[in-house]
């Protein structure tokens, strides 16, 4: 992680980075993310389309929010592949950090969540489902910054030991 100064105004002009959605799920991405085991995630091609908001870029930025809505920490994009589901690969799913040990069993959780009734509102689609020939977004980043108050980290580290 770099000690780049992140400012309010920095923060404010970044886009959000929303892990799954607020509960349990988000709250378990995050904290991987904050511990450095998931530095990859994967999103759908038509999530990006539904939304209006193009696929991520080498380079750009964007603040982690919790459950909570609070900006948690900064991400920064090191790589982006569009590929169709049945080729995402073991070293993709790995980088996930979320404890799978093979695709498919990446694939059953993750067409768990995409055939959620959550994922159906937000794509206004009730019949929603993917396959093989999906399109998802393989994106890779790198944590920059955490945006916890030095309070909350001192409190964890305590509890660590």
């Amino acid at each position: 992680m770099t000690t780049d100064a992140i400012s309010p105004q920095n923060l404010a002009s970044m886009p959000r980075a929303e892990f799954a959605f607020p509960g349990p799920l988000r709250d378990q991405l995050v904290a991987a993310i904050l511990n450095g085991s998931k530095t990859s995630t994967t999103g759908l091609v038509v999530d990006y389309e539904h939304e209006g908001e193009p696929l991520p870029e080498v380079g750009s930025r964007s603040v982690v929010i919790d459950s909570r809505d609070r900006p948690i920490a900064v991400i920064e994009v090191t790589g982006v592949r569009v590929v169709p589901l049945a080729q995402v690969d073991l070293a993709h799913v790995m980088d996930e950090g979320e404890g799978d040990t093979s695709v498919a069993e990446w694939r059953a959780g993750h067409e768990r969540f995409w055939h959620s009734e959550e994922m159906r509102a937000a794509l206004e689609d009730p019949e929603f489902t993917v396959n093989d020939a999906t399109l998802a977004v393989l994106e890779r980043f790198r944590l920059i910054a955490d945006l916890r108050p030095a309070d909350q980290l001192s409190a964890l580290s305590r509890t660590a030991s």
